[in-house]
């Protein structure tokens, strides 16, 4: 169960041949992301877990789930655009049932991300399923 912003993005890397595009695909995805406010940058909203620094901070309005993000690494900052597109606009209930490892994997990811990127990648997602699990 994905987002209709996530099966557009799918759809994109499938059009997308060569990894390179991609990967420069989700840095251009990052750097369109919103910033998040330096004063939410803070030891509460930092994902633990990850090679760079991340930041995420979970809303949920209207019953659905959103959240901001912020990294100090480009690809990583194209990641949390990634999660964004994946989870966004969800019920806690959605965002707790999405497989990511699935998902991300239509997007080729799990072949082209280092395995410190990959762990940074996991501790995300886990961060995103605690906070709606604590919504429900």
């Amino acid at each position: 169960m994905a987002t209709e912003a996530f099966e557009d993005l799918v759809e994109t890397f499938e059009f997308l041949d060569d990894w390179e595009d991609r990967y420069r695909h989700v840095i251009d995805m990052g750097k369109a992301f919103p910033a998040l406010d330096e004063s939410l940058q803070v030891p509460a909203t930092k994902v633990e877990g990850c090679a760079s620094q991340v930041w995420l901070v979970p809303t949920l309005e209207g019953g659905k789930f959103d959240f901001e993000g912020a990294s100090d690494a480009m690809i990583v900052q194209g990641l949390i655009a990634v999660l964004h597109t994946l989870y966004a606009g969800l019920t806690p209930k959605e965002v707790v049932e999405v497989d990511a490892v699935a998902e991300l994997g239509r997007l080729g990811l799990n072949e082209h991300l280092s395995s410190q990127r990959s762990n940074g990648l996991r501790a995300m997602v886990q961060r995103i399923k605690e906070t709606a699990e604590r919504a429900l």
